[in-house]
């Protein structure tokens, strides 16, 4: 089975065991009538939805590239998580509405002892689906799926603060306990939802990602031939499970094209076998200046301009910077 269905198998597993929560969470409230339930009850309203929304992005970020879209499908992905986060920040503000109006119009709370068996059930059920959706999200470069792991283990630290508010609503007997739990549950769903919001619009505006260009340019230091004078201009965008590079490698001025395309293999094939095959690179080659001698690792170089003095490692302001930045 390739990723792709893979993505989509982990994907249906969770929206099956969310319908289940959600039908458990919904009975709960029901038979106890708490509005402090009725919030994890809601939220859980808002996984099924957003579960089956990833669901259709995960398959739509499947689809081969093609003539109308030659990056591919897989910015679908961010699309789906965007939409997940904005439904928990509404799920919240409704969670918060039901709060103030029980504030001052309590009702009658029953069977609160089912109802606390019932959510924290719910909780560890979420906690697991979460870490198993993260889990597979990070293997497959899956945003929709980090972003739905993460929006269930939020839901599970909730749950505990929840059942904590219950069990005191229970022993206590005090109403207005229930509604100010809603309160500060929905406020805390609010924040997820945002957070989830913030992260997928930065990358649907393609903002560089500085852990990976640090991992990358830490490959490149560990794995370097002598003839990769250095690597600048570097930019990444990602596309679902897709990686395009666009970079620029400084090589020997003398390089003929063969041996020119040969370096530009030796790095590509080396981003690929520590990173993955869905790496698509694109390298501009540059000719050497006579600045770059004093770092320059090619000793057979019979063209040299000044002596060595040492080796220059990439770090992540070498490997973004531009030639204008460089002045060359």
């Amino acid at each position: 089975m390739n990723e792709d269905l893979l993505k989509q198998k982990v994907q249906r597993v969770i929206v099956c065991l969310s319908i289940v929560i959600l039908c458990g969470k919904f009975a709960a409230f029901f038979l106890t009538n708490s509005v402090g339930i009725l919030t994890d009850a809601m939220e859980s309203i808002v996984n099924v939805v957003a579960g089956f929304i990833a669901l259709f992005s995960l398959r739509w970020a499947a689809k081969p590239k093609d003539k109308e879209h030659p990056f591919g499908h897989g910015k679908i992905e961010l699309i789906s998580a965007s939409t997940e986060g904005l439904l928990i920040s509404i799920a919240g503000l409704l969670i918060i509405y039901e709060g103030i109006q029980r504030l001052f119009t309590p009702g009658t709370i029953g069977k609160l002892d089912i109802g606390i068996v019932v959510v924290a059930i719910s909780g560890v059920l979420n906690y697991l689906m979460g870490w198993y959706s993260i889990k597979k999200g990070k293997k497959y470069e899956s945003m929709a799926l980090i972003a739905g792991g993460k929006h269930l283990q939020s839901d599970t630290y909730s749950t505990i603060g929840l059942v904590i508010g219950l069990l005191l609503l229970y022993f206590t007997g005090i109403l207005w306990i229930d509604s100010a739990l809603a309160l500060i549950f929905g406020s805390i769903i609010i924040a997820t939802g945002i957070s989830i919001l913030r992260k997928t619009i930065a990358n649907l505006l393609d903002k560089a990602d500085e852990k990976l260009l640090d991992e990358i340019a830490d490959c490149i230091n560990r794995h370097r031939h002598a003839d990769w004078i250095d690597v600048h201009n570097t930019k990444i965008i990602k596309n679902g499970s897709f990686l395009y590079i666009d970079c620029d490698l400084t090589l020997p001025w003398y390089y003929n094209i063969v041996e020119g395309h040969e370096a530009c293999d030796n790095l590509q094939s080396t981003l690929i076998s520590n990173f993955s095959d869905k790496i698509q690179l694109s390298i501009h080659s540059d000719p050497c200046l006579m600045e770059h001698c004093g770092h320059c690792l090619v000793t057979e170089c019979t063209s040299r301009k000044m002596n060595f003095i040492a080796s220059e490692n990439i770090n992540l302001l070498n490997l973004t910077e531009s030639d204008d930045e460089r002045k060359e």
